[in-house]
């Protein structure tokens, strides 16, 4: 299916390893330039000769905390003219209200929830300016599947649905699409890691961790590409009558009753 992105240019955020990463290589299979930011800069730049030596596209690096207002600032001065966002940085801890401190939450929540709104707010001006644009956040399951041992995560998700719909309900007054993909379970390092714990302390043998996924849709997590392709596609111009909306792909894990 010819998606008729080539030429246009994508900020991915996070997109050192995992869903980013991810993003990033199915974007600039289709054409698109890239610029990635991540804090590991070291890690992008080597991810990015990797893309550009695979494509051809051009790929530019920035490494920034995006939890910082300052480096918010900085990335929309290196990169000023892009037709795509993905937001996508950003690690909410696990834990219940008693579990999680002050500072592991805000920390959580400065990166995720404030630099999904921060760079929100820079570059939708910049769009709104120029009446073209997508912005795509990579929110997560957890915001409707509410979990009181994940609290930060579920009320961070739930309160970025709710600025991706706010926001994406009104942006195409000035050609701009606002959307949303929540991901559930996906096979990245750190699912890996939990895996091998969990299975260590079951069955004393880490090497068995996917069998803790059994219990799973499909008896596995998503992989990075599946949820990049959705991502992808809602970025082109045949979902360009697709705003406010958001994409759950969790293998129907959400909306799954429980077992007697």
């Amino acid at each position: 299916m010819e998606l008729k992105l080539s030429g246009r240019t994508a900020l991915v955020t996070g997109s050192s390893k995992g869903i980013g990463l991810s993003v990033a290589q199915w974007l600039s299979l289709e054409g698109v330039n890239l610029f990635l930011v991540a804090r590991s800069g070291d890690r992008i730049e080597k991810e990015a000769a990797a893309i550009r030596k695979e494509t051809g596209v051009s790929v530019g690096t920035l490494a920034a905390d995006l939890s910082d207002g300052a480096a918010r600032e900085r990335v929309a001065r290196s990169f000023p003219d892009i037709d795509i966002l993905v937001n996508n940085a950003g690690a909410i801890p696990g834990g219940s209200i008693d579990q999680v401190d002050e500072p592991a939450w805000r920390a959580g929540w400065d990166l995720k929830v404030y630099g999904y709104i921060g760079l929100t707010r820079l570059y939708l001006q910049k769009m709104k300016e120029r009446r073209r644009g997508v912005i795509i956040n990579i929110i997560g399951a957890g915001g409707e599947k509410l979990d009181f041992g994940y609290i930060a995560g579920a009320a961070g998700n739930a309160g970025l649905m709710a600025f991706t719909r706010a926001i994406g309900g009104t942006s195409p007054e000035f050609g701009v699409r606002v959307v949303g993909v929540n991901p559930g379970p996906v096979m990245t390092d750190r699912v890996e890691v939990l895996g091998r714990r969990r299975a260590a302390t079951l069955y004393g043998d880490e090497k068995r961790w996917r069998e803790t996924f059994a219990q799973m849709p499909f008896g596995r997590p998503a992989t990075c590409d599946e949820i990049s392709a959705s991502v992808v596609f809602l970025a082109s111009d045949l979902c360009s009558y697709t705003s406010g909306t958001i994409v759950t792909i969790d293998g129907g894990l959400t909306y799954r009753g429980q077992l007697p």
